[in-house]
């Protein structure tokens, strides 16, 4: 039986075009519906005429994911507290289908610097990074002049060599951290907190309006320390041993659980061996892909 054409051409564009669609959304549930709409698309056409299927689907994925974007910040200006993509987690031993979290940068500090980019300026820069397009191939895709796209993909560059983001780190390291990190915190540890946290620590709680979550940013370590020495002191949380270190979109986090079911991700950016971001999301409904994720197998 031989191999549909259409599948072989999709299946090896997938890795790249899931990267595209989880870089432009910073949504697992809404790129696999993009995906799927690609692929319904996709299979309708005649591939012998197609003279690069890549950058046609990479053209096909983006103008979906813009046509999302229109709908999603209206969506947007009305979310509760702060907004942070769903959080991707990554097995010890990936699979084809998880193998783009490792080869795409889909770090969250650099997901939340993409969202604050305009729809055009994220996708021309996603294209011209990841899908090697010219100007002229982005210009047809986002609706702007060649030139304007260039100096739409400069300044993105520019906004995102400003962001901080950390590195990953070692293994080993990260896990040391993240252990100490939960122990202090179960335990209301204050001098543990200050001396873990960077003194620029900022904490984002993502609870979408429908779970306790902290409506604003915390920024510096003292007042981090004393965040999350006072959940302990109150007994919103208790000692309890460390969960298993987890890969969350690339970074060292904590999936934690109740009565069986998932109720928040942790995830930490560390630099320079201090913990510099902790990003918290709470939202149920980012959280419900985990529950069939393989990683938490």
């Amino acid at each position: 039986m031989g191999t549909d054409p259409h599948l072989a051409i999709f299946q090896g564009e997938r890795r790249r075009l899931a990267g595209l669609a989880y870089r432009m959304t910073g949504s697992v549930s809404e790129s696999e519906d993009i995906l799927q709409q690609a692929w319904i698309i996709w299979s309708r056409q005649d591939p012998d005429i197609i003279d690069n299927p890549g950058k046609w689907l990479g053209t096909l994925v983006t103008r979906l994911c813009l046509d999302f974007l229109k709908s999603a910040y209206r969506h947007r200006e009305t979310y509760v507290g702060a907004w942070l993509p769903e959080p991707l987690l990554q097995a010890e031993v990936t699979d084809a289908e998880q193998d783009w979290i490792v080869t795409e940068d889909v770090s969250i500090a650099l997901i939340l610097t993409l969202d604050k980019l305009t729809p055009e300026m994220r996708a021309a820069f996603i294209l011209r990074d990841a899908f090697d397009f010219s100007f002229d191939e982005i210009a047809s895709v986002v609706g702007r002049t060649p030139e304007n796209c260039r100096q739409l993909v400069s300044r993105a560059r520019r906004r995102i060599a400003g962001a901080d983001i950390p590195a990953r780190i070692p293994t080993q390291e990260a896990r040391q951290i993240t252990q100490a990190f939960w122990q202090a915190s179960r335990h209301g540890d204050m001098q543990a907190l200050l001396d873990l946290f960077a003194e620029e620590i900022e904490i984002h709680t993502d609870g979408g309006g429908k779970v306790p979550a902290a409506m604003n940013a915390l920024k510096g370590k003292d007042r981090a320390a004393r965040f999350f020495a006072g959940l302990a002191r109150k007994g919103l949380v208790k000692p309890q041993p460390c969960p298993p270190l987890r890969r969350i979109n690339g970074a060292p986090g904590i999936v934690s659980t109740e009565a069986g079911d998932i109720v928040q991700t942790t995830t930490l950016g560390i630099r320079n061996g201090r913990i510099a971001a902790i990003w918290i999301t709470r939202n149920p409904d980012k959280l419900h892909h985990l529950r069939q994720d393989p990683a938490m197998s």
